[in-house]
């Protein structure tokens, strides 16, 4: 069913505003002026099927506005006049419209621009909602902004729309509206969207070609053991040789033969093994278990901490700047990051500041922060905290960049050490095979 946003004029002169779903325009113009609502704008933004219809923050059916405004005299008809081809053919692109995530960063940065220029939040997002094109997209914005309208914050609606707005998103919202920062936070997740997606395409270009290599090898190795060595096997019967396939083949053969016969063993193995895997990391000790081990991975657990750590920090500064305590600081930014030990070493730096300890010690003793940030911290509480984080995160963009820098180099070459092991594992089982049927041991024999 079509959703609509409307505007209205009461008999008392006052504005009402709403998003509702109605069979079509013309029918909620009708039910708004039998109810003396006067409209002055009717705008459809978006359409959802009764199948897969879902409740959303702010968005009520206009049978429950109108039993709530004047329910003697609501038009109960859901007959409806015939829809135009013009509203057939819009209703229609909307219904697969997907929200992606080159909508949330056009949108993030249009957000920025209109706050910088000194555009208030009903403002900005009203002037938003007219310049999106998505209209999937365009009737989140209108919930967003029928909130703000309510008085509650951005972030408590965006948190409805976890499919569409990241965890780590919101809490930077969250962080802006609190600290009353929100533009600096909107660059701040404006920058989170363009290092996300940039490092996500560099991370892809190299994984997707070898994995896809790899896949190859692997087919071409099962379908050449299946169907071509049993042939060539039988050549050498026919001929009367007395060759036969080399051992490792021969053994690969029965394995193979073995994992289709009993292809459920494996298959029970792996499944309980992940499944135990799974249970324990959902267990609140095994998630600690499992975050600590983000951090301490060998390729990107440097990457992955020096990120979340900057992101802290970088909330904390924007609440420091206007005027929070650092306890108080703590407590607001901690929302930015997921990770169960970054999220324990912030409860102790919150707690040591309760009984007059240092906030900085928890870091200290984690072992996970480098030595320069320690120390830039614990100057910065010498002289001036805030001052001394901004170059602090200046330290860690640089190092940031760095260990980007060490996995694009390091990654190629392990892609390429699976795809060559499965290569050359191909070349023994099945290759070699067909070289001795096609040219003889000869050439095998003077190789070894």
């Amino acid at each position: 069913m079509p959703e609509y946003m409307y505007k209205a004029v009461t008999k008392q002169g006052q504005i009402v505003r709403n998003r509702v779903e109605q069979s079509s325009k013309s029918n909620l113009i009708k039910k708004l002026k039998s109810n003396d609502l006067l409209p002055i704008e009717v705008i459809q933004i978006g359409y959802r099927s009764k199948k897969s219809k879902a409740n959303r923050r702010n968005v009520i059916d206009i049978d429950e506005v109108m039993q709530a405004s004047n329910s003697a005299t609501i038009i109960q008809g859901k007959s409806g006049s015939k829809q135009t081809a013009r509203e057939k053919f819009n209703i229609a692109l909307s219904v697969g419209q997907r929200i992606t995530e080159r909508d949330l960063i056009i949108f993030t940065q249009n957000f920025y621009l209109l706050k910088k220029a000194n555009f208030n939040n009903i403002h900005a997002l009203s002037t938003l909602i007219s310049s999106t094109e998505n209209l999937s997209f365009r009737g989140v914005i209108e919930d967003i902004l029928a909130g703000v309208e309510a008085g509650e914050y951005m972030y408590t609606t965006m948190e409805y729309y976890s499919d569409i707005f990241p965890y780590i998103y919101v809490n930077m919202i969250r962080v802006g509206e609190l600290s009353g920062s929100l533009t600096k936070s909107l660059e701040q997740a404006v920058k989170y969207l363009d290092d996300t997606t940039a490092r996500n395409k560099k991370i892809k270009s190299i994984l997707i070609p070898n994995i896809g290599q790899f896949v190859a090898i692997l087919i071409l190795l099962v379908v050449g053991t299946i169907f071509v060595l049993p042939a060539i096997q039988d050549v050498f019967v026919q001929m009367g040789s007395s060759a036969t396939l080399p051992g490792i083949t021969l053994w690969f053969m029965d394995f193979l033969d073995w994992l289709m016969a009993y292809w459920y063993i494996p298959v029970g193995i792996v499944a309980a093994i992940v499944g135990i895997i799974i249970a324990y990391i959902n267990t609140p000790k095994g998630k600690y278990n499992w975050h600590y081990f983000k951090y301490k991975a060998p390729v990107f657990g440097r990457l992955i901490f020096g990120i979340d750590f900057s992101r802290l920090m970088r909330a904390m500064l924007l609440n420091l700047q206007n005027g929070m305590r650092i306890q108080d600081a703590l407590e607001v930014s901690k929302s930015v990051v997921k990770n169960y030990v970054m999220l324990s070493i912030v409860e102790t730096s919150i707690n040591n500041l309760l009984i007059g300890g240092s906030w900085i010690e928890p870091f200290e003793n984690s072992g996970l922060c480098r030595a320069m940030e320690i120390e830039m911290l614990k100057i910065g509480m010498q002289t001036d905290l805030p001052e001394m984080m901004e170059k602090l995160l200046d330290y860690m963009d640089v190092d940031i960049q760095e260990s980007l820098n060490k996995i694009m180099k390091v990654l190629p070459e392990i892609s390429y050490l699976f795809v060559g092991i499965v290569l050359i594992f191909l070349v023994v089982v099945v290759l070699a095979p067909c070289i001795q049927l096609y040219m003889g041991n000869w050439l095998i024999d003077a190789l070894t």
